[in-house]
């Protein structure tokens, strides 16, 4: 890797933690304007997803996509992905909450741990191959959508 390249990607290493950051807390703000628990598991119509369905696809993702990021496929096979788009019921907002950060954890340490050079290294999605750097992205896109339903909803 040139030094120009690893300079690019120190930087991408040191910006996309912030920019994921900025939107996690921006969904974490939506959330926090729900004064009533019950909000949280309202939904527009029958096809659509409540915030608390979000909060668990969202957390259930990064577990999935995020651990051992750089050896093992992404899509975990302990990962009940269906399961996540299922009401959870009566878990309550710490419970939500406490789901949301796991996840946001996972995905922070992950980052810290790679290196410019490991940006351009080849990770697995379904058996697809990807640059890592191409997986953080799309996983960026995937992560300010949901937030931006998060963010309609509340």
């Amino acid at each position: 890797m040139t030094e120009n390249a690893s300079s690019l990607g120190a930087h991408f290493l040191d910006i996309i933690p912030q920019e994921l950051n900025r939107i996690k807390v921006r969904a974490e703000k939506a959330i926090a304007q729900l004064r009533d628990d019950r909000h949280l598991h309202l939904t527009l119509d029958a096809e659509s997803n409540s915030i608390a369905i979000i909060v668990k696809h969202l957390s259930g993702n990064m577990l999935s996509r995020w651990t051992d990021f750089l050896t093992s496929d992404g899509e975990k096979p302990s990962r009940n992905r269906d399961a996540e788009f299922e009401s959870p019921g009566a878990m309550t907002r710490a419970e939500l909450m406490a789901a949301w950060d796991d996840g946001w954890a996972c995905l922070f340490g992950a980052l810290d741990a790679l290196t410019p050079a490991d940006l351009l290294a080849t990770v697995r999605i379904r058996g697809e191959e990807f640059s890592a750097m191409e997986a953080i992205i799309r996983q960026f896109d995937h992560y300010a959508s949901h937030i931006g339903q998060i963010v309609f909803l509340a």
